[in-house]
């Protein structure tokens, strides 16, 4: 399987590439051929003889490079130039990636966060599944917030075709993941129909029991209130290490092709995201 690793060559993703836990954590996913891939701006000639910033760009992305290899990935590097997004997201249709995987960096937790730029627009765009990695500063360097990326997944579904996508990788997750919380939110509205809640609560059953075939421990939950909060107070509660979500439910409106559920909880969540997108959206 293929991912395309993005890196702006920060020490805040060279903390992410040199997580030995974490890139173990990608191999059990399956990954075993890794796209690096930095975007540099349109005005930059990196390419020109002599040029320093196209020297230390290279310099950077080969330590990257030799980072993974070490590890036992195939790697092949891009240096490209244009819009992030619309290049990461390029690279991977180009090079049918099962995976794209990007870096946020979290803000202060007494302020509202908002995913990084790039994180935000790939995650908008994407047409592959996507984990939007998160990485911490810690007394002036950088870490991972949870090394073991896939071992404790909360996953959030309104029971829509994209949230079936979605719980579909499981089939990558199970030599990754020990325990799985399955959410199912009801909004407020809806509390005097107990029978919705009972169907709700049998359709996680069923998915239950085939994460258990597959030696996953899994928990159903059924929560009542507005969707975001209940995922971010079920994520507080579980302590999850990446959250599955698809990238669009039910909802009709569509803010480009990232559902604003996604999104928010994507901006807000203290834990890795895994965005899975619909079928083709494109």
């Amino acid at each position: 399987m293929r991912a395309v690793y993005a890196t702006d060559l920060s020490e805040a993703i060279e903390a992410a590439i040199s997580s030995r836990i974490c890139l173990t954590c990608l191999g059990r996913y399956g990954i075993d051929e890794i796209h690096l891939v930095t975007v540099t701006s349109p005005n930059v000639t990196t390419g020109m003889p002599g040029s320093d910033v196209g020297e230390r760009t290279k310099r950077a992305l080969s330590r990257q490079r030799e980072l993974l290899e070490d590890e036992g990935f195939r790697v092949e590097t891009h240096v490209v130039r244009g819009t992030p997004h619309r290049r990461i997201n390029g690279l991977a249709d180009q090079v049918n990636a099962d995976l794209i995987i990007v870096g946020s960096r979290g803000q202060s937790p007494l302020e509202k966060r908002f995913i990084g730029g790039t994180a935000r627009d790939v995650a908008r765009t994407a047409v592959r599944p996507l984990l939007v990695q998160r990485i911490v500063a810690e007394e002036g360097d950088h870490a991972v917030a949870n090394e073991h990326l896939f071992e404790r997944v909360l996953y959030a579904t309104d029971f829509s075709e994209n949230a079936e996508r979605a719980f579909e990788q499981f089939t990558f997750l199970k030599d990754a993941t020990q325990e799985a919380t399955l959410l199912h939110v009801t909004p407020p509205e809806r509390r005097s129909e107990p029978e919705e809640v009972e169907d709700a609560r049998d359709r996680l059953d069923e998915l239950a029991a085939r994460l258990t075939e597959l030696g996953i421990d899994a928990t159903p939950m059924v929560r009542e209130g507005e969707t975001v909060s209940e995922i971010l107070a079920t994520e507080s509660a579980v302590d999850p290490t990446t959250i599955l979500m698809g990238a669009r439910g039910r909802s009709r409106i569509r803010r480009l092709l990232l559902g604003s559920t996604s999104e928010e909880v994507t901006a807000r969540a203290d834990s890795n995201v895994l965005l899975v997108p619909p079928a083709r959206v494109r």
